[in-house]
């Protein structure tokens, strides 16, 4: 792939269906400091896609800050950024699946989200072209949808609602900092970009550009709905909407047209579903490579140069996780997740050599404590699930490798 490929697959994992439903909750947490809001969760995404370009640049390999983390502060770190991503994307998967079947097949949720989940896994086993050019396809219908529904919501834009907005901030800087992290989840789209290291053509001057122009056109985008959602709703509504989108097509004289906001919904989970599997199945690659997971999983097709057995495995087990459990609700420890992995990954920034830098040691401390911070003020539920995930994965690390060391010595006399 080249820049532009590598951009689409980046902005297509950030355009994702939460574009569709994240700022209710930021506006329940934020009320008119949504904004703001945005705008913090956009400072600490610049933090971290520079540090991502800054590694990616010298590390060009599948895997992102797990083979980070491992090259720059030590395997625990590495192994605790793959398990978070791993694991929290892989949950990720399936509410995107389930997602779209909501809007797509409304009644058939369940059957149509295993459809979509085989079909994507299909055409990420064909090779990254052909993922990248279903990306660009989605991309363009999400692109154009927010763009329509966008223009004829700001319509019936009126400043006075926030002017008149009771409660103004009605959490205070916490809610501020609650709905950032909220809304960074949205954001965090341009690590697909940095796991595709050896699938890009020229990966150390690709990827930063790829990560950085995503990221650009993501901020703007975001900022552009995030405004007419304000205008339109103002911030009581918002908080309230279960489909803020579709509401203020309502509320401009447009509700005929709520069947827009629908397509653009599907096209945008089946992007995101796309890029997260191809995401997760090369952490898998890279975190088989070091046994951190089955060395089955790091297996690479010999035509497709696809790393086949993580991406069906990964397929597998959001196919059952969509059969068995309604993930849409239960996964805000994926918010959590993805913090951590980001902190890990400012932190291996800041510990590379000058000969690598490009950008100042201050802006990964700024990351890594910006990360902290909206990690630490996201919902305790969130928080609580979250430890608990990295606490079941490194105490199995922990007993994996004991047992490893235990065989190998049980070994060595007898040889």
């Amino acid at each position: 792939m080249g820049t532009v490929d590598a951009t689409v697959i980046g902005l297509g994992s950030m355009l994702g269906a939460g574009v569709f439903a994240a700022f209710a909750p930021a506006a329940a947490a934020a009320g008119t400091g949504l904004l703001p809001a945005l705008g913090l969760a956009g400072v600490i995404a610049y933090c971290n896609a520079a540090s991502s370009a800054q590694l990616a640049a010298a590390y060009p390999t599948s895997g992102g800050t797990y083979v980070y983390g491992r090259e720059r502060l030590g395997h625990w770190w590495g192994f605790a950024a793959g398990w978070g991503f791993v694991i929290g994307k892989t949950a990720s998967c399936a509410a995107m699946a389930l997602t779209f079947a909501a809007y797509a097949v409304p009644g058939h949720e369940r059957l149509a989200a295993v459809g979509a989940v085989v079909v994507l896994a299909a055409v990420n086993y064909a090779g990254i072209t052909r993922t990248a050019a279903l990306t660009r396809l989605l991309l363009a219908v999400v692109v154009l949808v927010l763009t329509v529904v966008t223009v004829l919501a700001a319509t019936a834009a009126d400043p006075g609602r926030l002017a008149t907005a009771a409660g103004g901030f009605p959490h205070g800087l916490l809610g501020v900092l609650q709905a950032a992290g909220l809304l960074f989840f949205a954001f965090a789209g341009y690590a697909r970009i940095a796991t595709l290291g050896e699938e890009v053509r020229d990966p150390a001057r690709t990827i930063p550009r790829a990560i950085l122009t995503a990221l650009a056109l993501a901020v703007v985008i975001y900022a552009a709905i995030g405004a007419v959602m304000l205008l339109v709703l103002g911030p009581q509504q918002l908080a309230t909407a279960t489909t803020p989108l579709a509401e203020a097509m309502t509320t401009a004289g447009y509700g005929s047209l709520t069947v827009v906001v629908r397509i653009g919904a599907a096209a945008a989970s089946l992007g995101a579903l796309l890029a997260l599997i191809a995401g997760v199945g090369r952490t898998s690659l890279a975190m088989a490579r070091q046994r951190d997971l089955p060395g089955s999983l790091a297996a690479v097709h010999p035509r497709y140069q696809v790393p086949h057995r993580a991406e069906l495995t990964v397929a597998a087990i959001v196919i059952a996780l969509v059969l068995t459990t309604d993930l849409r609700g239960a996964i805000g420890f994926s918010s959590f997740g993805v913090l951590v992995y980001y902190a890990i990954a400012n932190a291996a920034a800041f510990a590379q050599p000058p000969e690598h830098r490009r950008w100042p040691r201050a802006l990964n401390v700024l990351g890594v404590l910006g990360c902290l911070t909206l990690a630490a003020t996201l919902p305790p539920t969130a928080v609580l699930a979250g430890l608990a995930v990295f606490a079941i994965g490194l105490l199995g690390r922990l007993i994996t490798r004991r047992l490893r060391a235990r065989h190998t010595a049980e070994q060595s006399p007898q040889q």
